[in-house]
């Protein structure tokens, strides 16, 4: 789900990234932050300062500061009837463009619908082009499914070798079904060995090819389920349950969080702090706040940002460890105000909120790599808004497939949305 509303924080932060960055541009920065470049340019209007950081670290005039428009010749004078005449002709001349336009859109996309009720995948989407390329420009069709006419050909060029690998691989499913009605324990690299077993040179195969053809028809060894027995403490000892287990997964957005207090280390002996609040679906970050204590109110108002991403947190469950911030009174009854439902793990154990840890020590390796602090304050603060900000939008998560979280959460959906 896409952020909706920013903080004024938020906003002056998006001002001073770009004000801050050597030849940034407005595009760049705006695609780091998820926003529209309009957004972001009314942004730089209302809060900016009107300077711009050049690539010697002094203040220049920014690029985006506006210059009084001159009148038009149009506007000294009264427009005469045949101008007027011609303009309307041409307004009317474009509206009915953009009429055929759109209702030949709306024609393609209700085509679209038996294509991609089983999935927006990009064969999916080369297909669709594919069957009606005949009666619609490619052109139009690639711009409406989201993919270039050079990949569409290319594709097509490799029909063939298609046909080729998959009439293979069907036949290299047989082989491996034989192998596993024989004994379905085996997996993959097992029946891998199997099939290489006494075969020839040029009949040999990849194990990661076994995978794949498995995975694609379904056969799979046999795995015991595992079963994982925890002790429950006394009510006394801890009063708020472990929900999670140490699974960090989720089926969906908005249901698990986890969430953890760090330290971002100053030259000058001093510290700030940063809590978290992290989407166990897709690791995106939904909420934080940077602050030099490490009061209850550091966590609430990382706790209430992750509501302003969602619009609503009711239902969900948020994990962190046992921290006195996390267990006062204050951050209950905002959690019970949310709607959300707590989780702690057990006093002590690190790897019972390890999502969370790991978040933390990638931040402070990814900025600070050889470095052991910030050298001041100010540069703290916009080093880690830049890489929390390009954590959810530009980073490529292990999890995630190597995509970015909110590339991970958009497509997911996407895909929903096509399968309903």
């Amino acid at each position: 789900m896409a952020r909706k509303n920013y903080s004024e924080e938020f906003r002056r932060q998006a001002v001073d990234l770009y004000e801050s960055t050597p030849a940034a541009t407005v595009r760049g920065i705006a695609a780091d932050l998820g926003v529209e470049r309009g957004t972001l340019r009314h942004w730089l209007a209302r809060y900016g300062t009107g300077k711009k950081t050049s690539a010697d670290g002094s203040p220049t005039p920014s690029p985006l500061k506006r210059t009084p428009a001159t009148p038009s010749a149009a506007a000294a004078g009264e427009e005469s009837l045949e101008a007027r005449v011609a303009r309307l002709e041409a307004e009317n001349q474009a509206l009915r463009g953009e009429q055929v336009k759109l209702t030949t859109e709306r024609e393609i996309l209700r085509q679209a619908a038996k294509y991609f009720g089983r999935g927006d995948e990009l064969v999916t989407r080369f297909q669709f082009v594919e069957d009606l390329c005949p009666t619609y420009p490619v052109k139009r069709l690639c711009e409406l499914v989201e993919v270039t006419r050079s990949s569409f050909y290319a594709w097509r060029a490799g029909t063939a070798g298609r046909r080729a690998r998959q009439e293979a691989d069907a036949g290299l499913a047989e082989r491996i079904r034989k192998i596993h009605d024989g004994d379905n324990t085996v997996g993959a690299p097992r029946i891998t060995a199997a099939l290489n077993d006494g075969a020839e040179s040029g009949r040999r195969v990849n194990h990661k090819r076994v995978a794949r053809v498995m995975r694609a028809h379904g056969i799979r060894g046999y795995q015991k389920k595992r079963r994982v027995t925890t002790t429950v403490p006394e009510p006394a000892d801890q009063q708020v349950p472990d929900l999670l287990q140490r699974d960090f997964t989720a089926e969906a957005p908005n249901r698990r969080y986890v969430g953890d207090i760090t330290y971002l280390p100053i030259a000058n002996g001093s510290n700030l702090y940063l809590a978290t609040v992290i989407d166990c679906y897709s690791r995106r970050l939904v909420g934080w706040a940077v602050a030099d204590h490490m009061r209850t109110e550091l966590v609430a108002d990382a706790l209430r940002s992750a509501e302003q991403t969602r619009g609503s947190l009711a239902g969900a469950v948020f994990h962190s460890d046992h921290g006195s911030v996390y267990t006062s009174k204050d951050y209950a009854g905002l959690c019970r105000r949310l709607g959300v439902t707590q989780s702690m793990g057990a006093v002590g154990s690190s790897a019972d909120n390890s999502l969370a840890e790991s978040f933390n020590a990638a931040l402070k390796r990814e900025v600070l790599q050889d470095s052991h602090s910030w050298t001041d304050e100010l540069s703290c603060r916009r080093e880690v808004f830049r890489w929390l900000i390009r954590y959810n939008t530009k980073r490529r998560h292990s999890y995630c497939g190597y995509q970015s979280p909110t590339t991970y959460e958009t497509e997911r959906a996407a895909t929903l949305r096509s399968a309903a």
